[in-house]
């Protein structure tokens, strides 16, 4: 039986490790984003044509932006906008 103090080092661990992996879908998004401004596009437009979609045509390639799409799921970037949008429009 596991003791008190090893339980929580289970939970954080668990809460640690999805953080990073929250952290990881931000800044693969981020990347995509960036990579799409860097060539000119509009990076609303495209993402929001991407996520209706599932079209990658709508995600350039250039610096492997239309892979690094390729491997989200579309529900957490979703999530990470609407997570995001909430906690920047809190209190305004």
């Amino acid at each position: 039986m596991k003791n008190k103090d090893s339980t929580l080092l289970d939970i954080n661990a668990k809460e640690i490790k999805l953080e990073l992996e929250k952290q990881k879908k931000k800044t693969d998004l981020l990347l995509v984003y960036e990579a799409l401004c860097e060539k000119g596009y509009n990076p609303v437009a495209q993402l929001t044509g991407f996520l209706l979609t599932e079209d990658p045509t709508y995600i350039t390639a250039y610096k492997g932006a239309r892979k690094i799409a390729g491997r989200m799921d579309r529900e957490d970037i979703i999530e990470i906008l609407i997570d995001d949008f909430i906690k920047n429009n809190q209190g305004k």
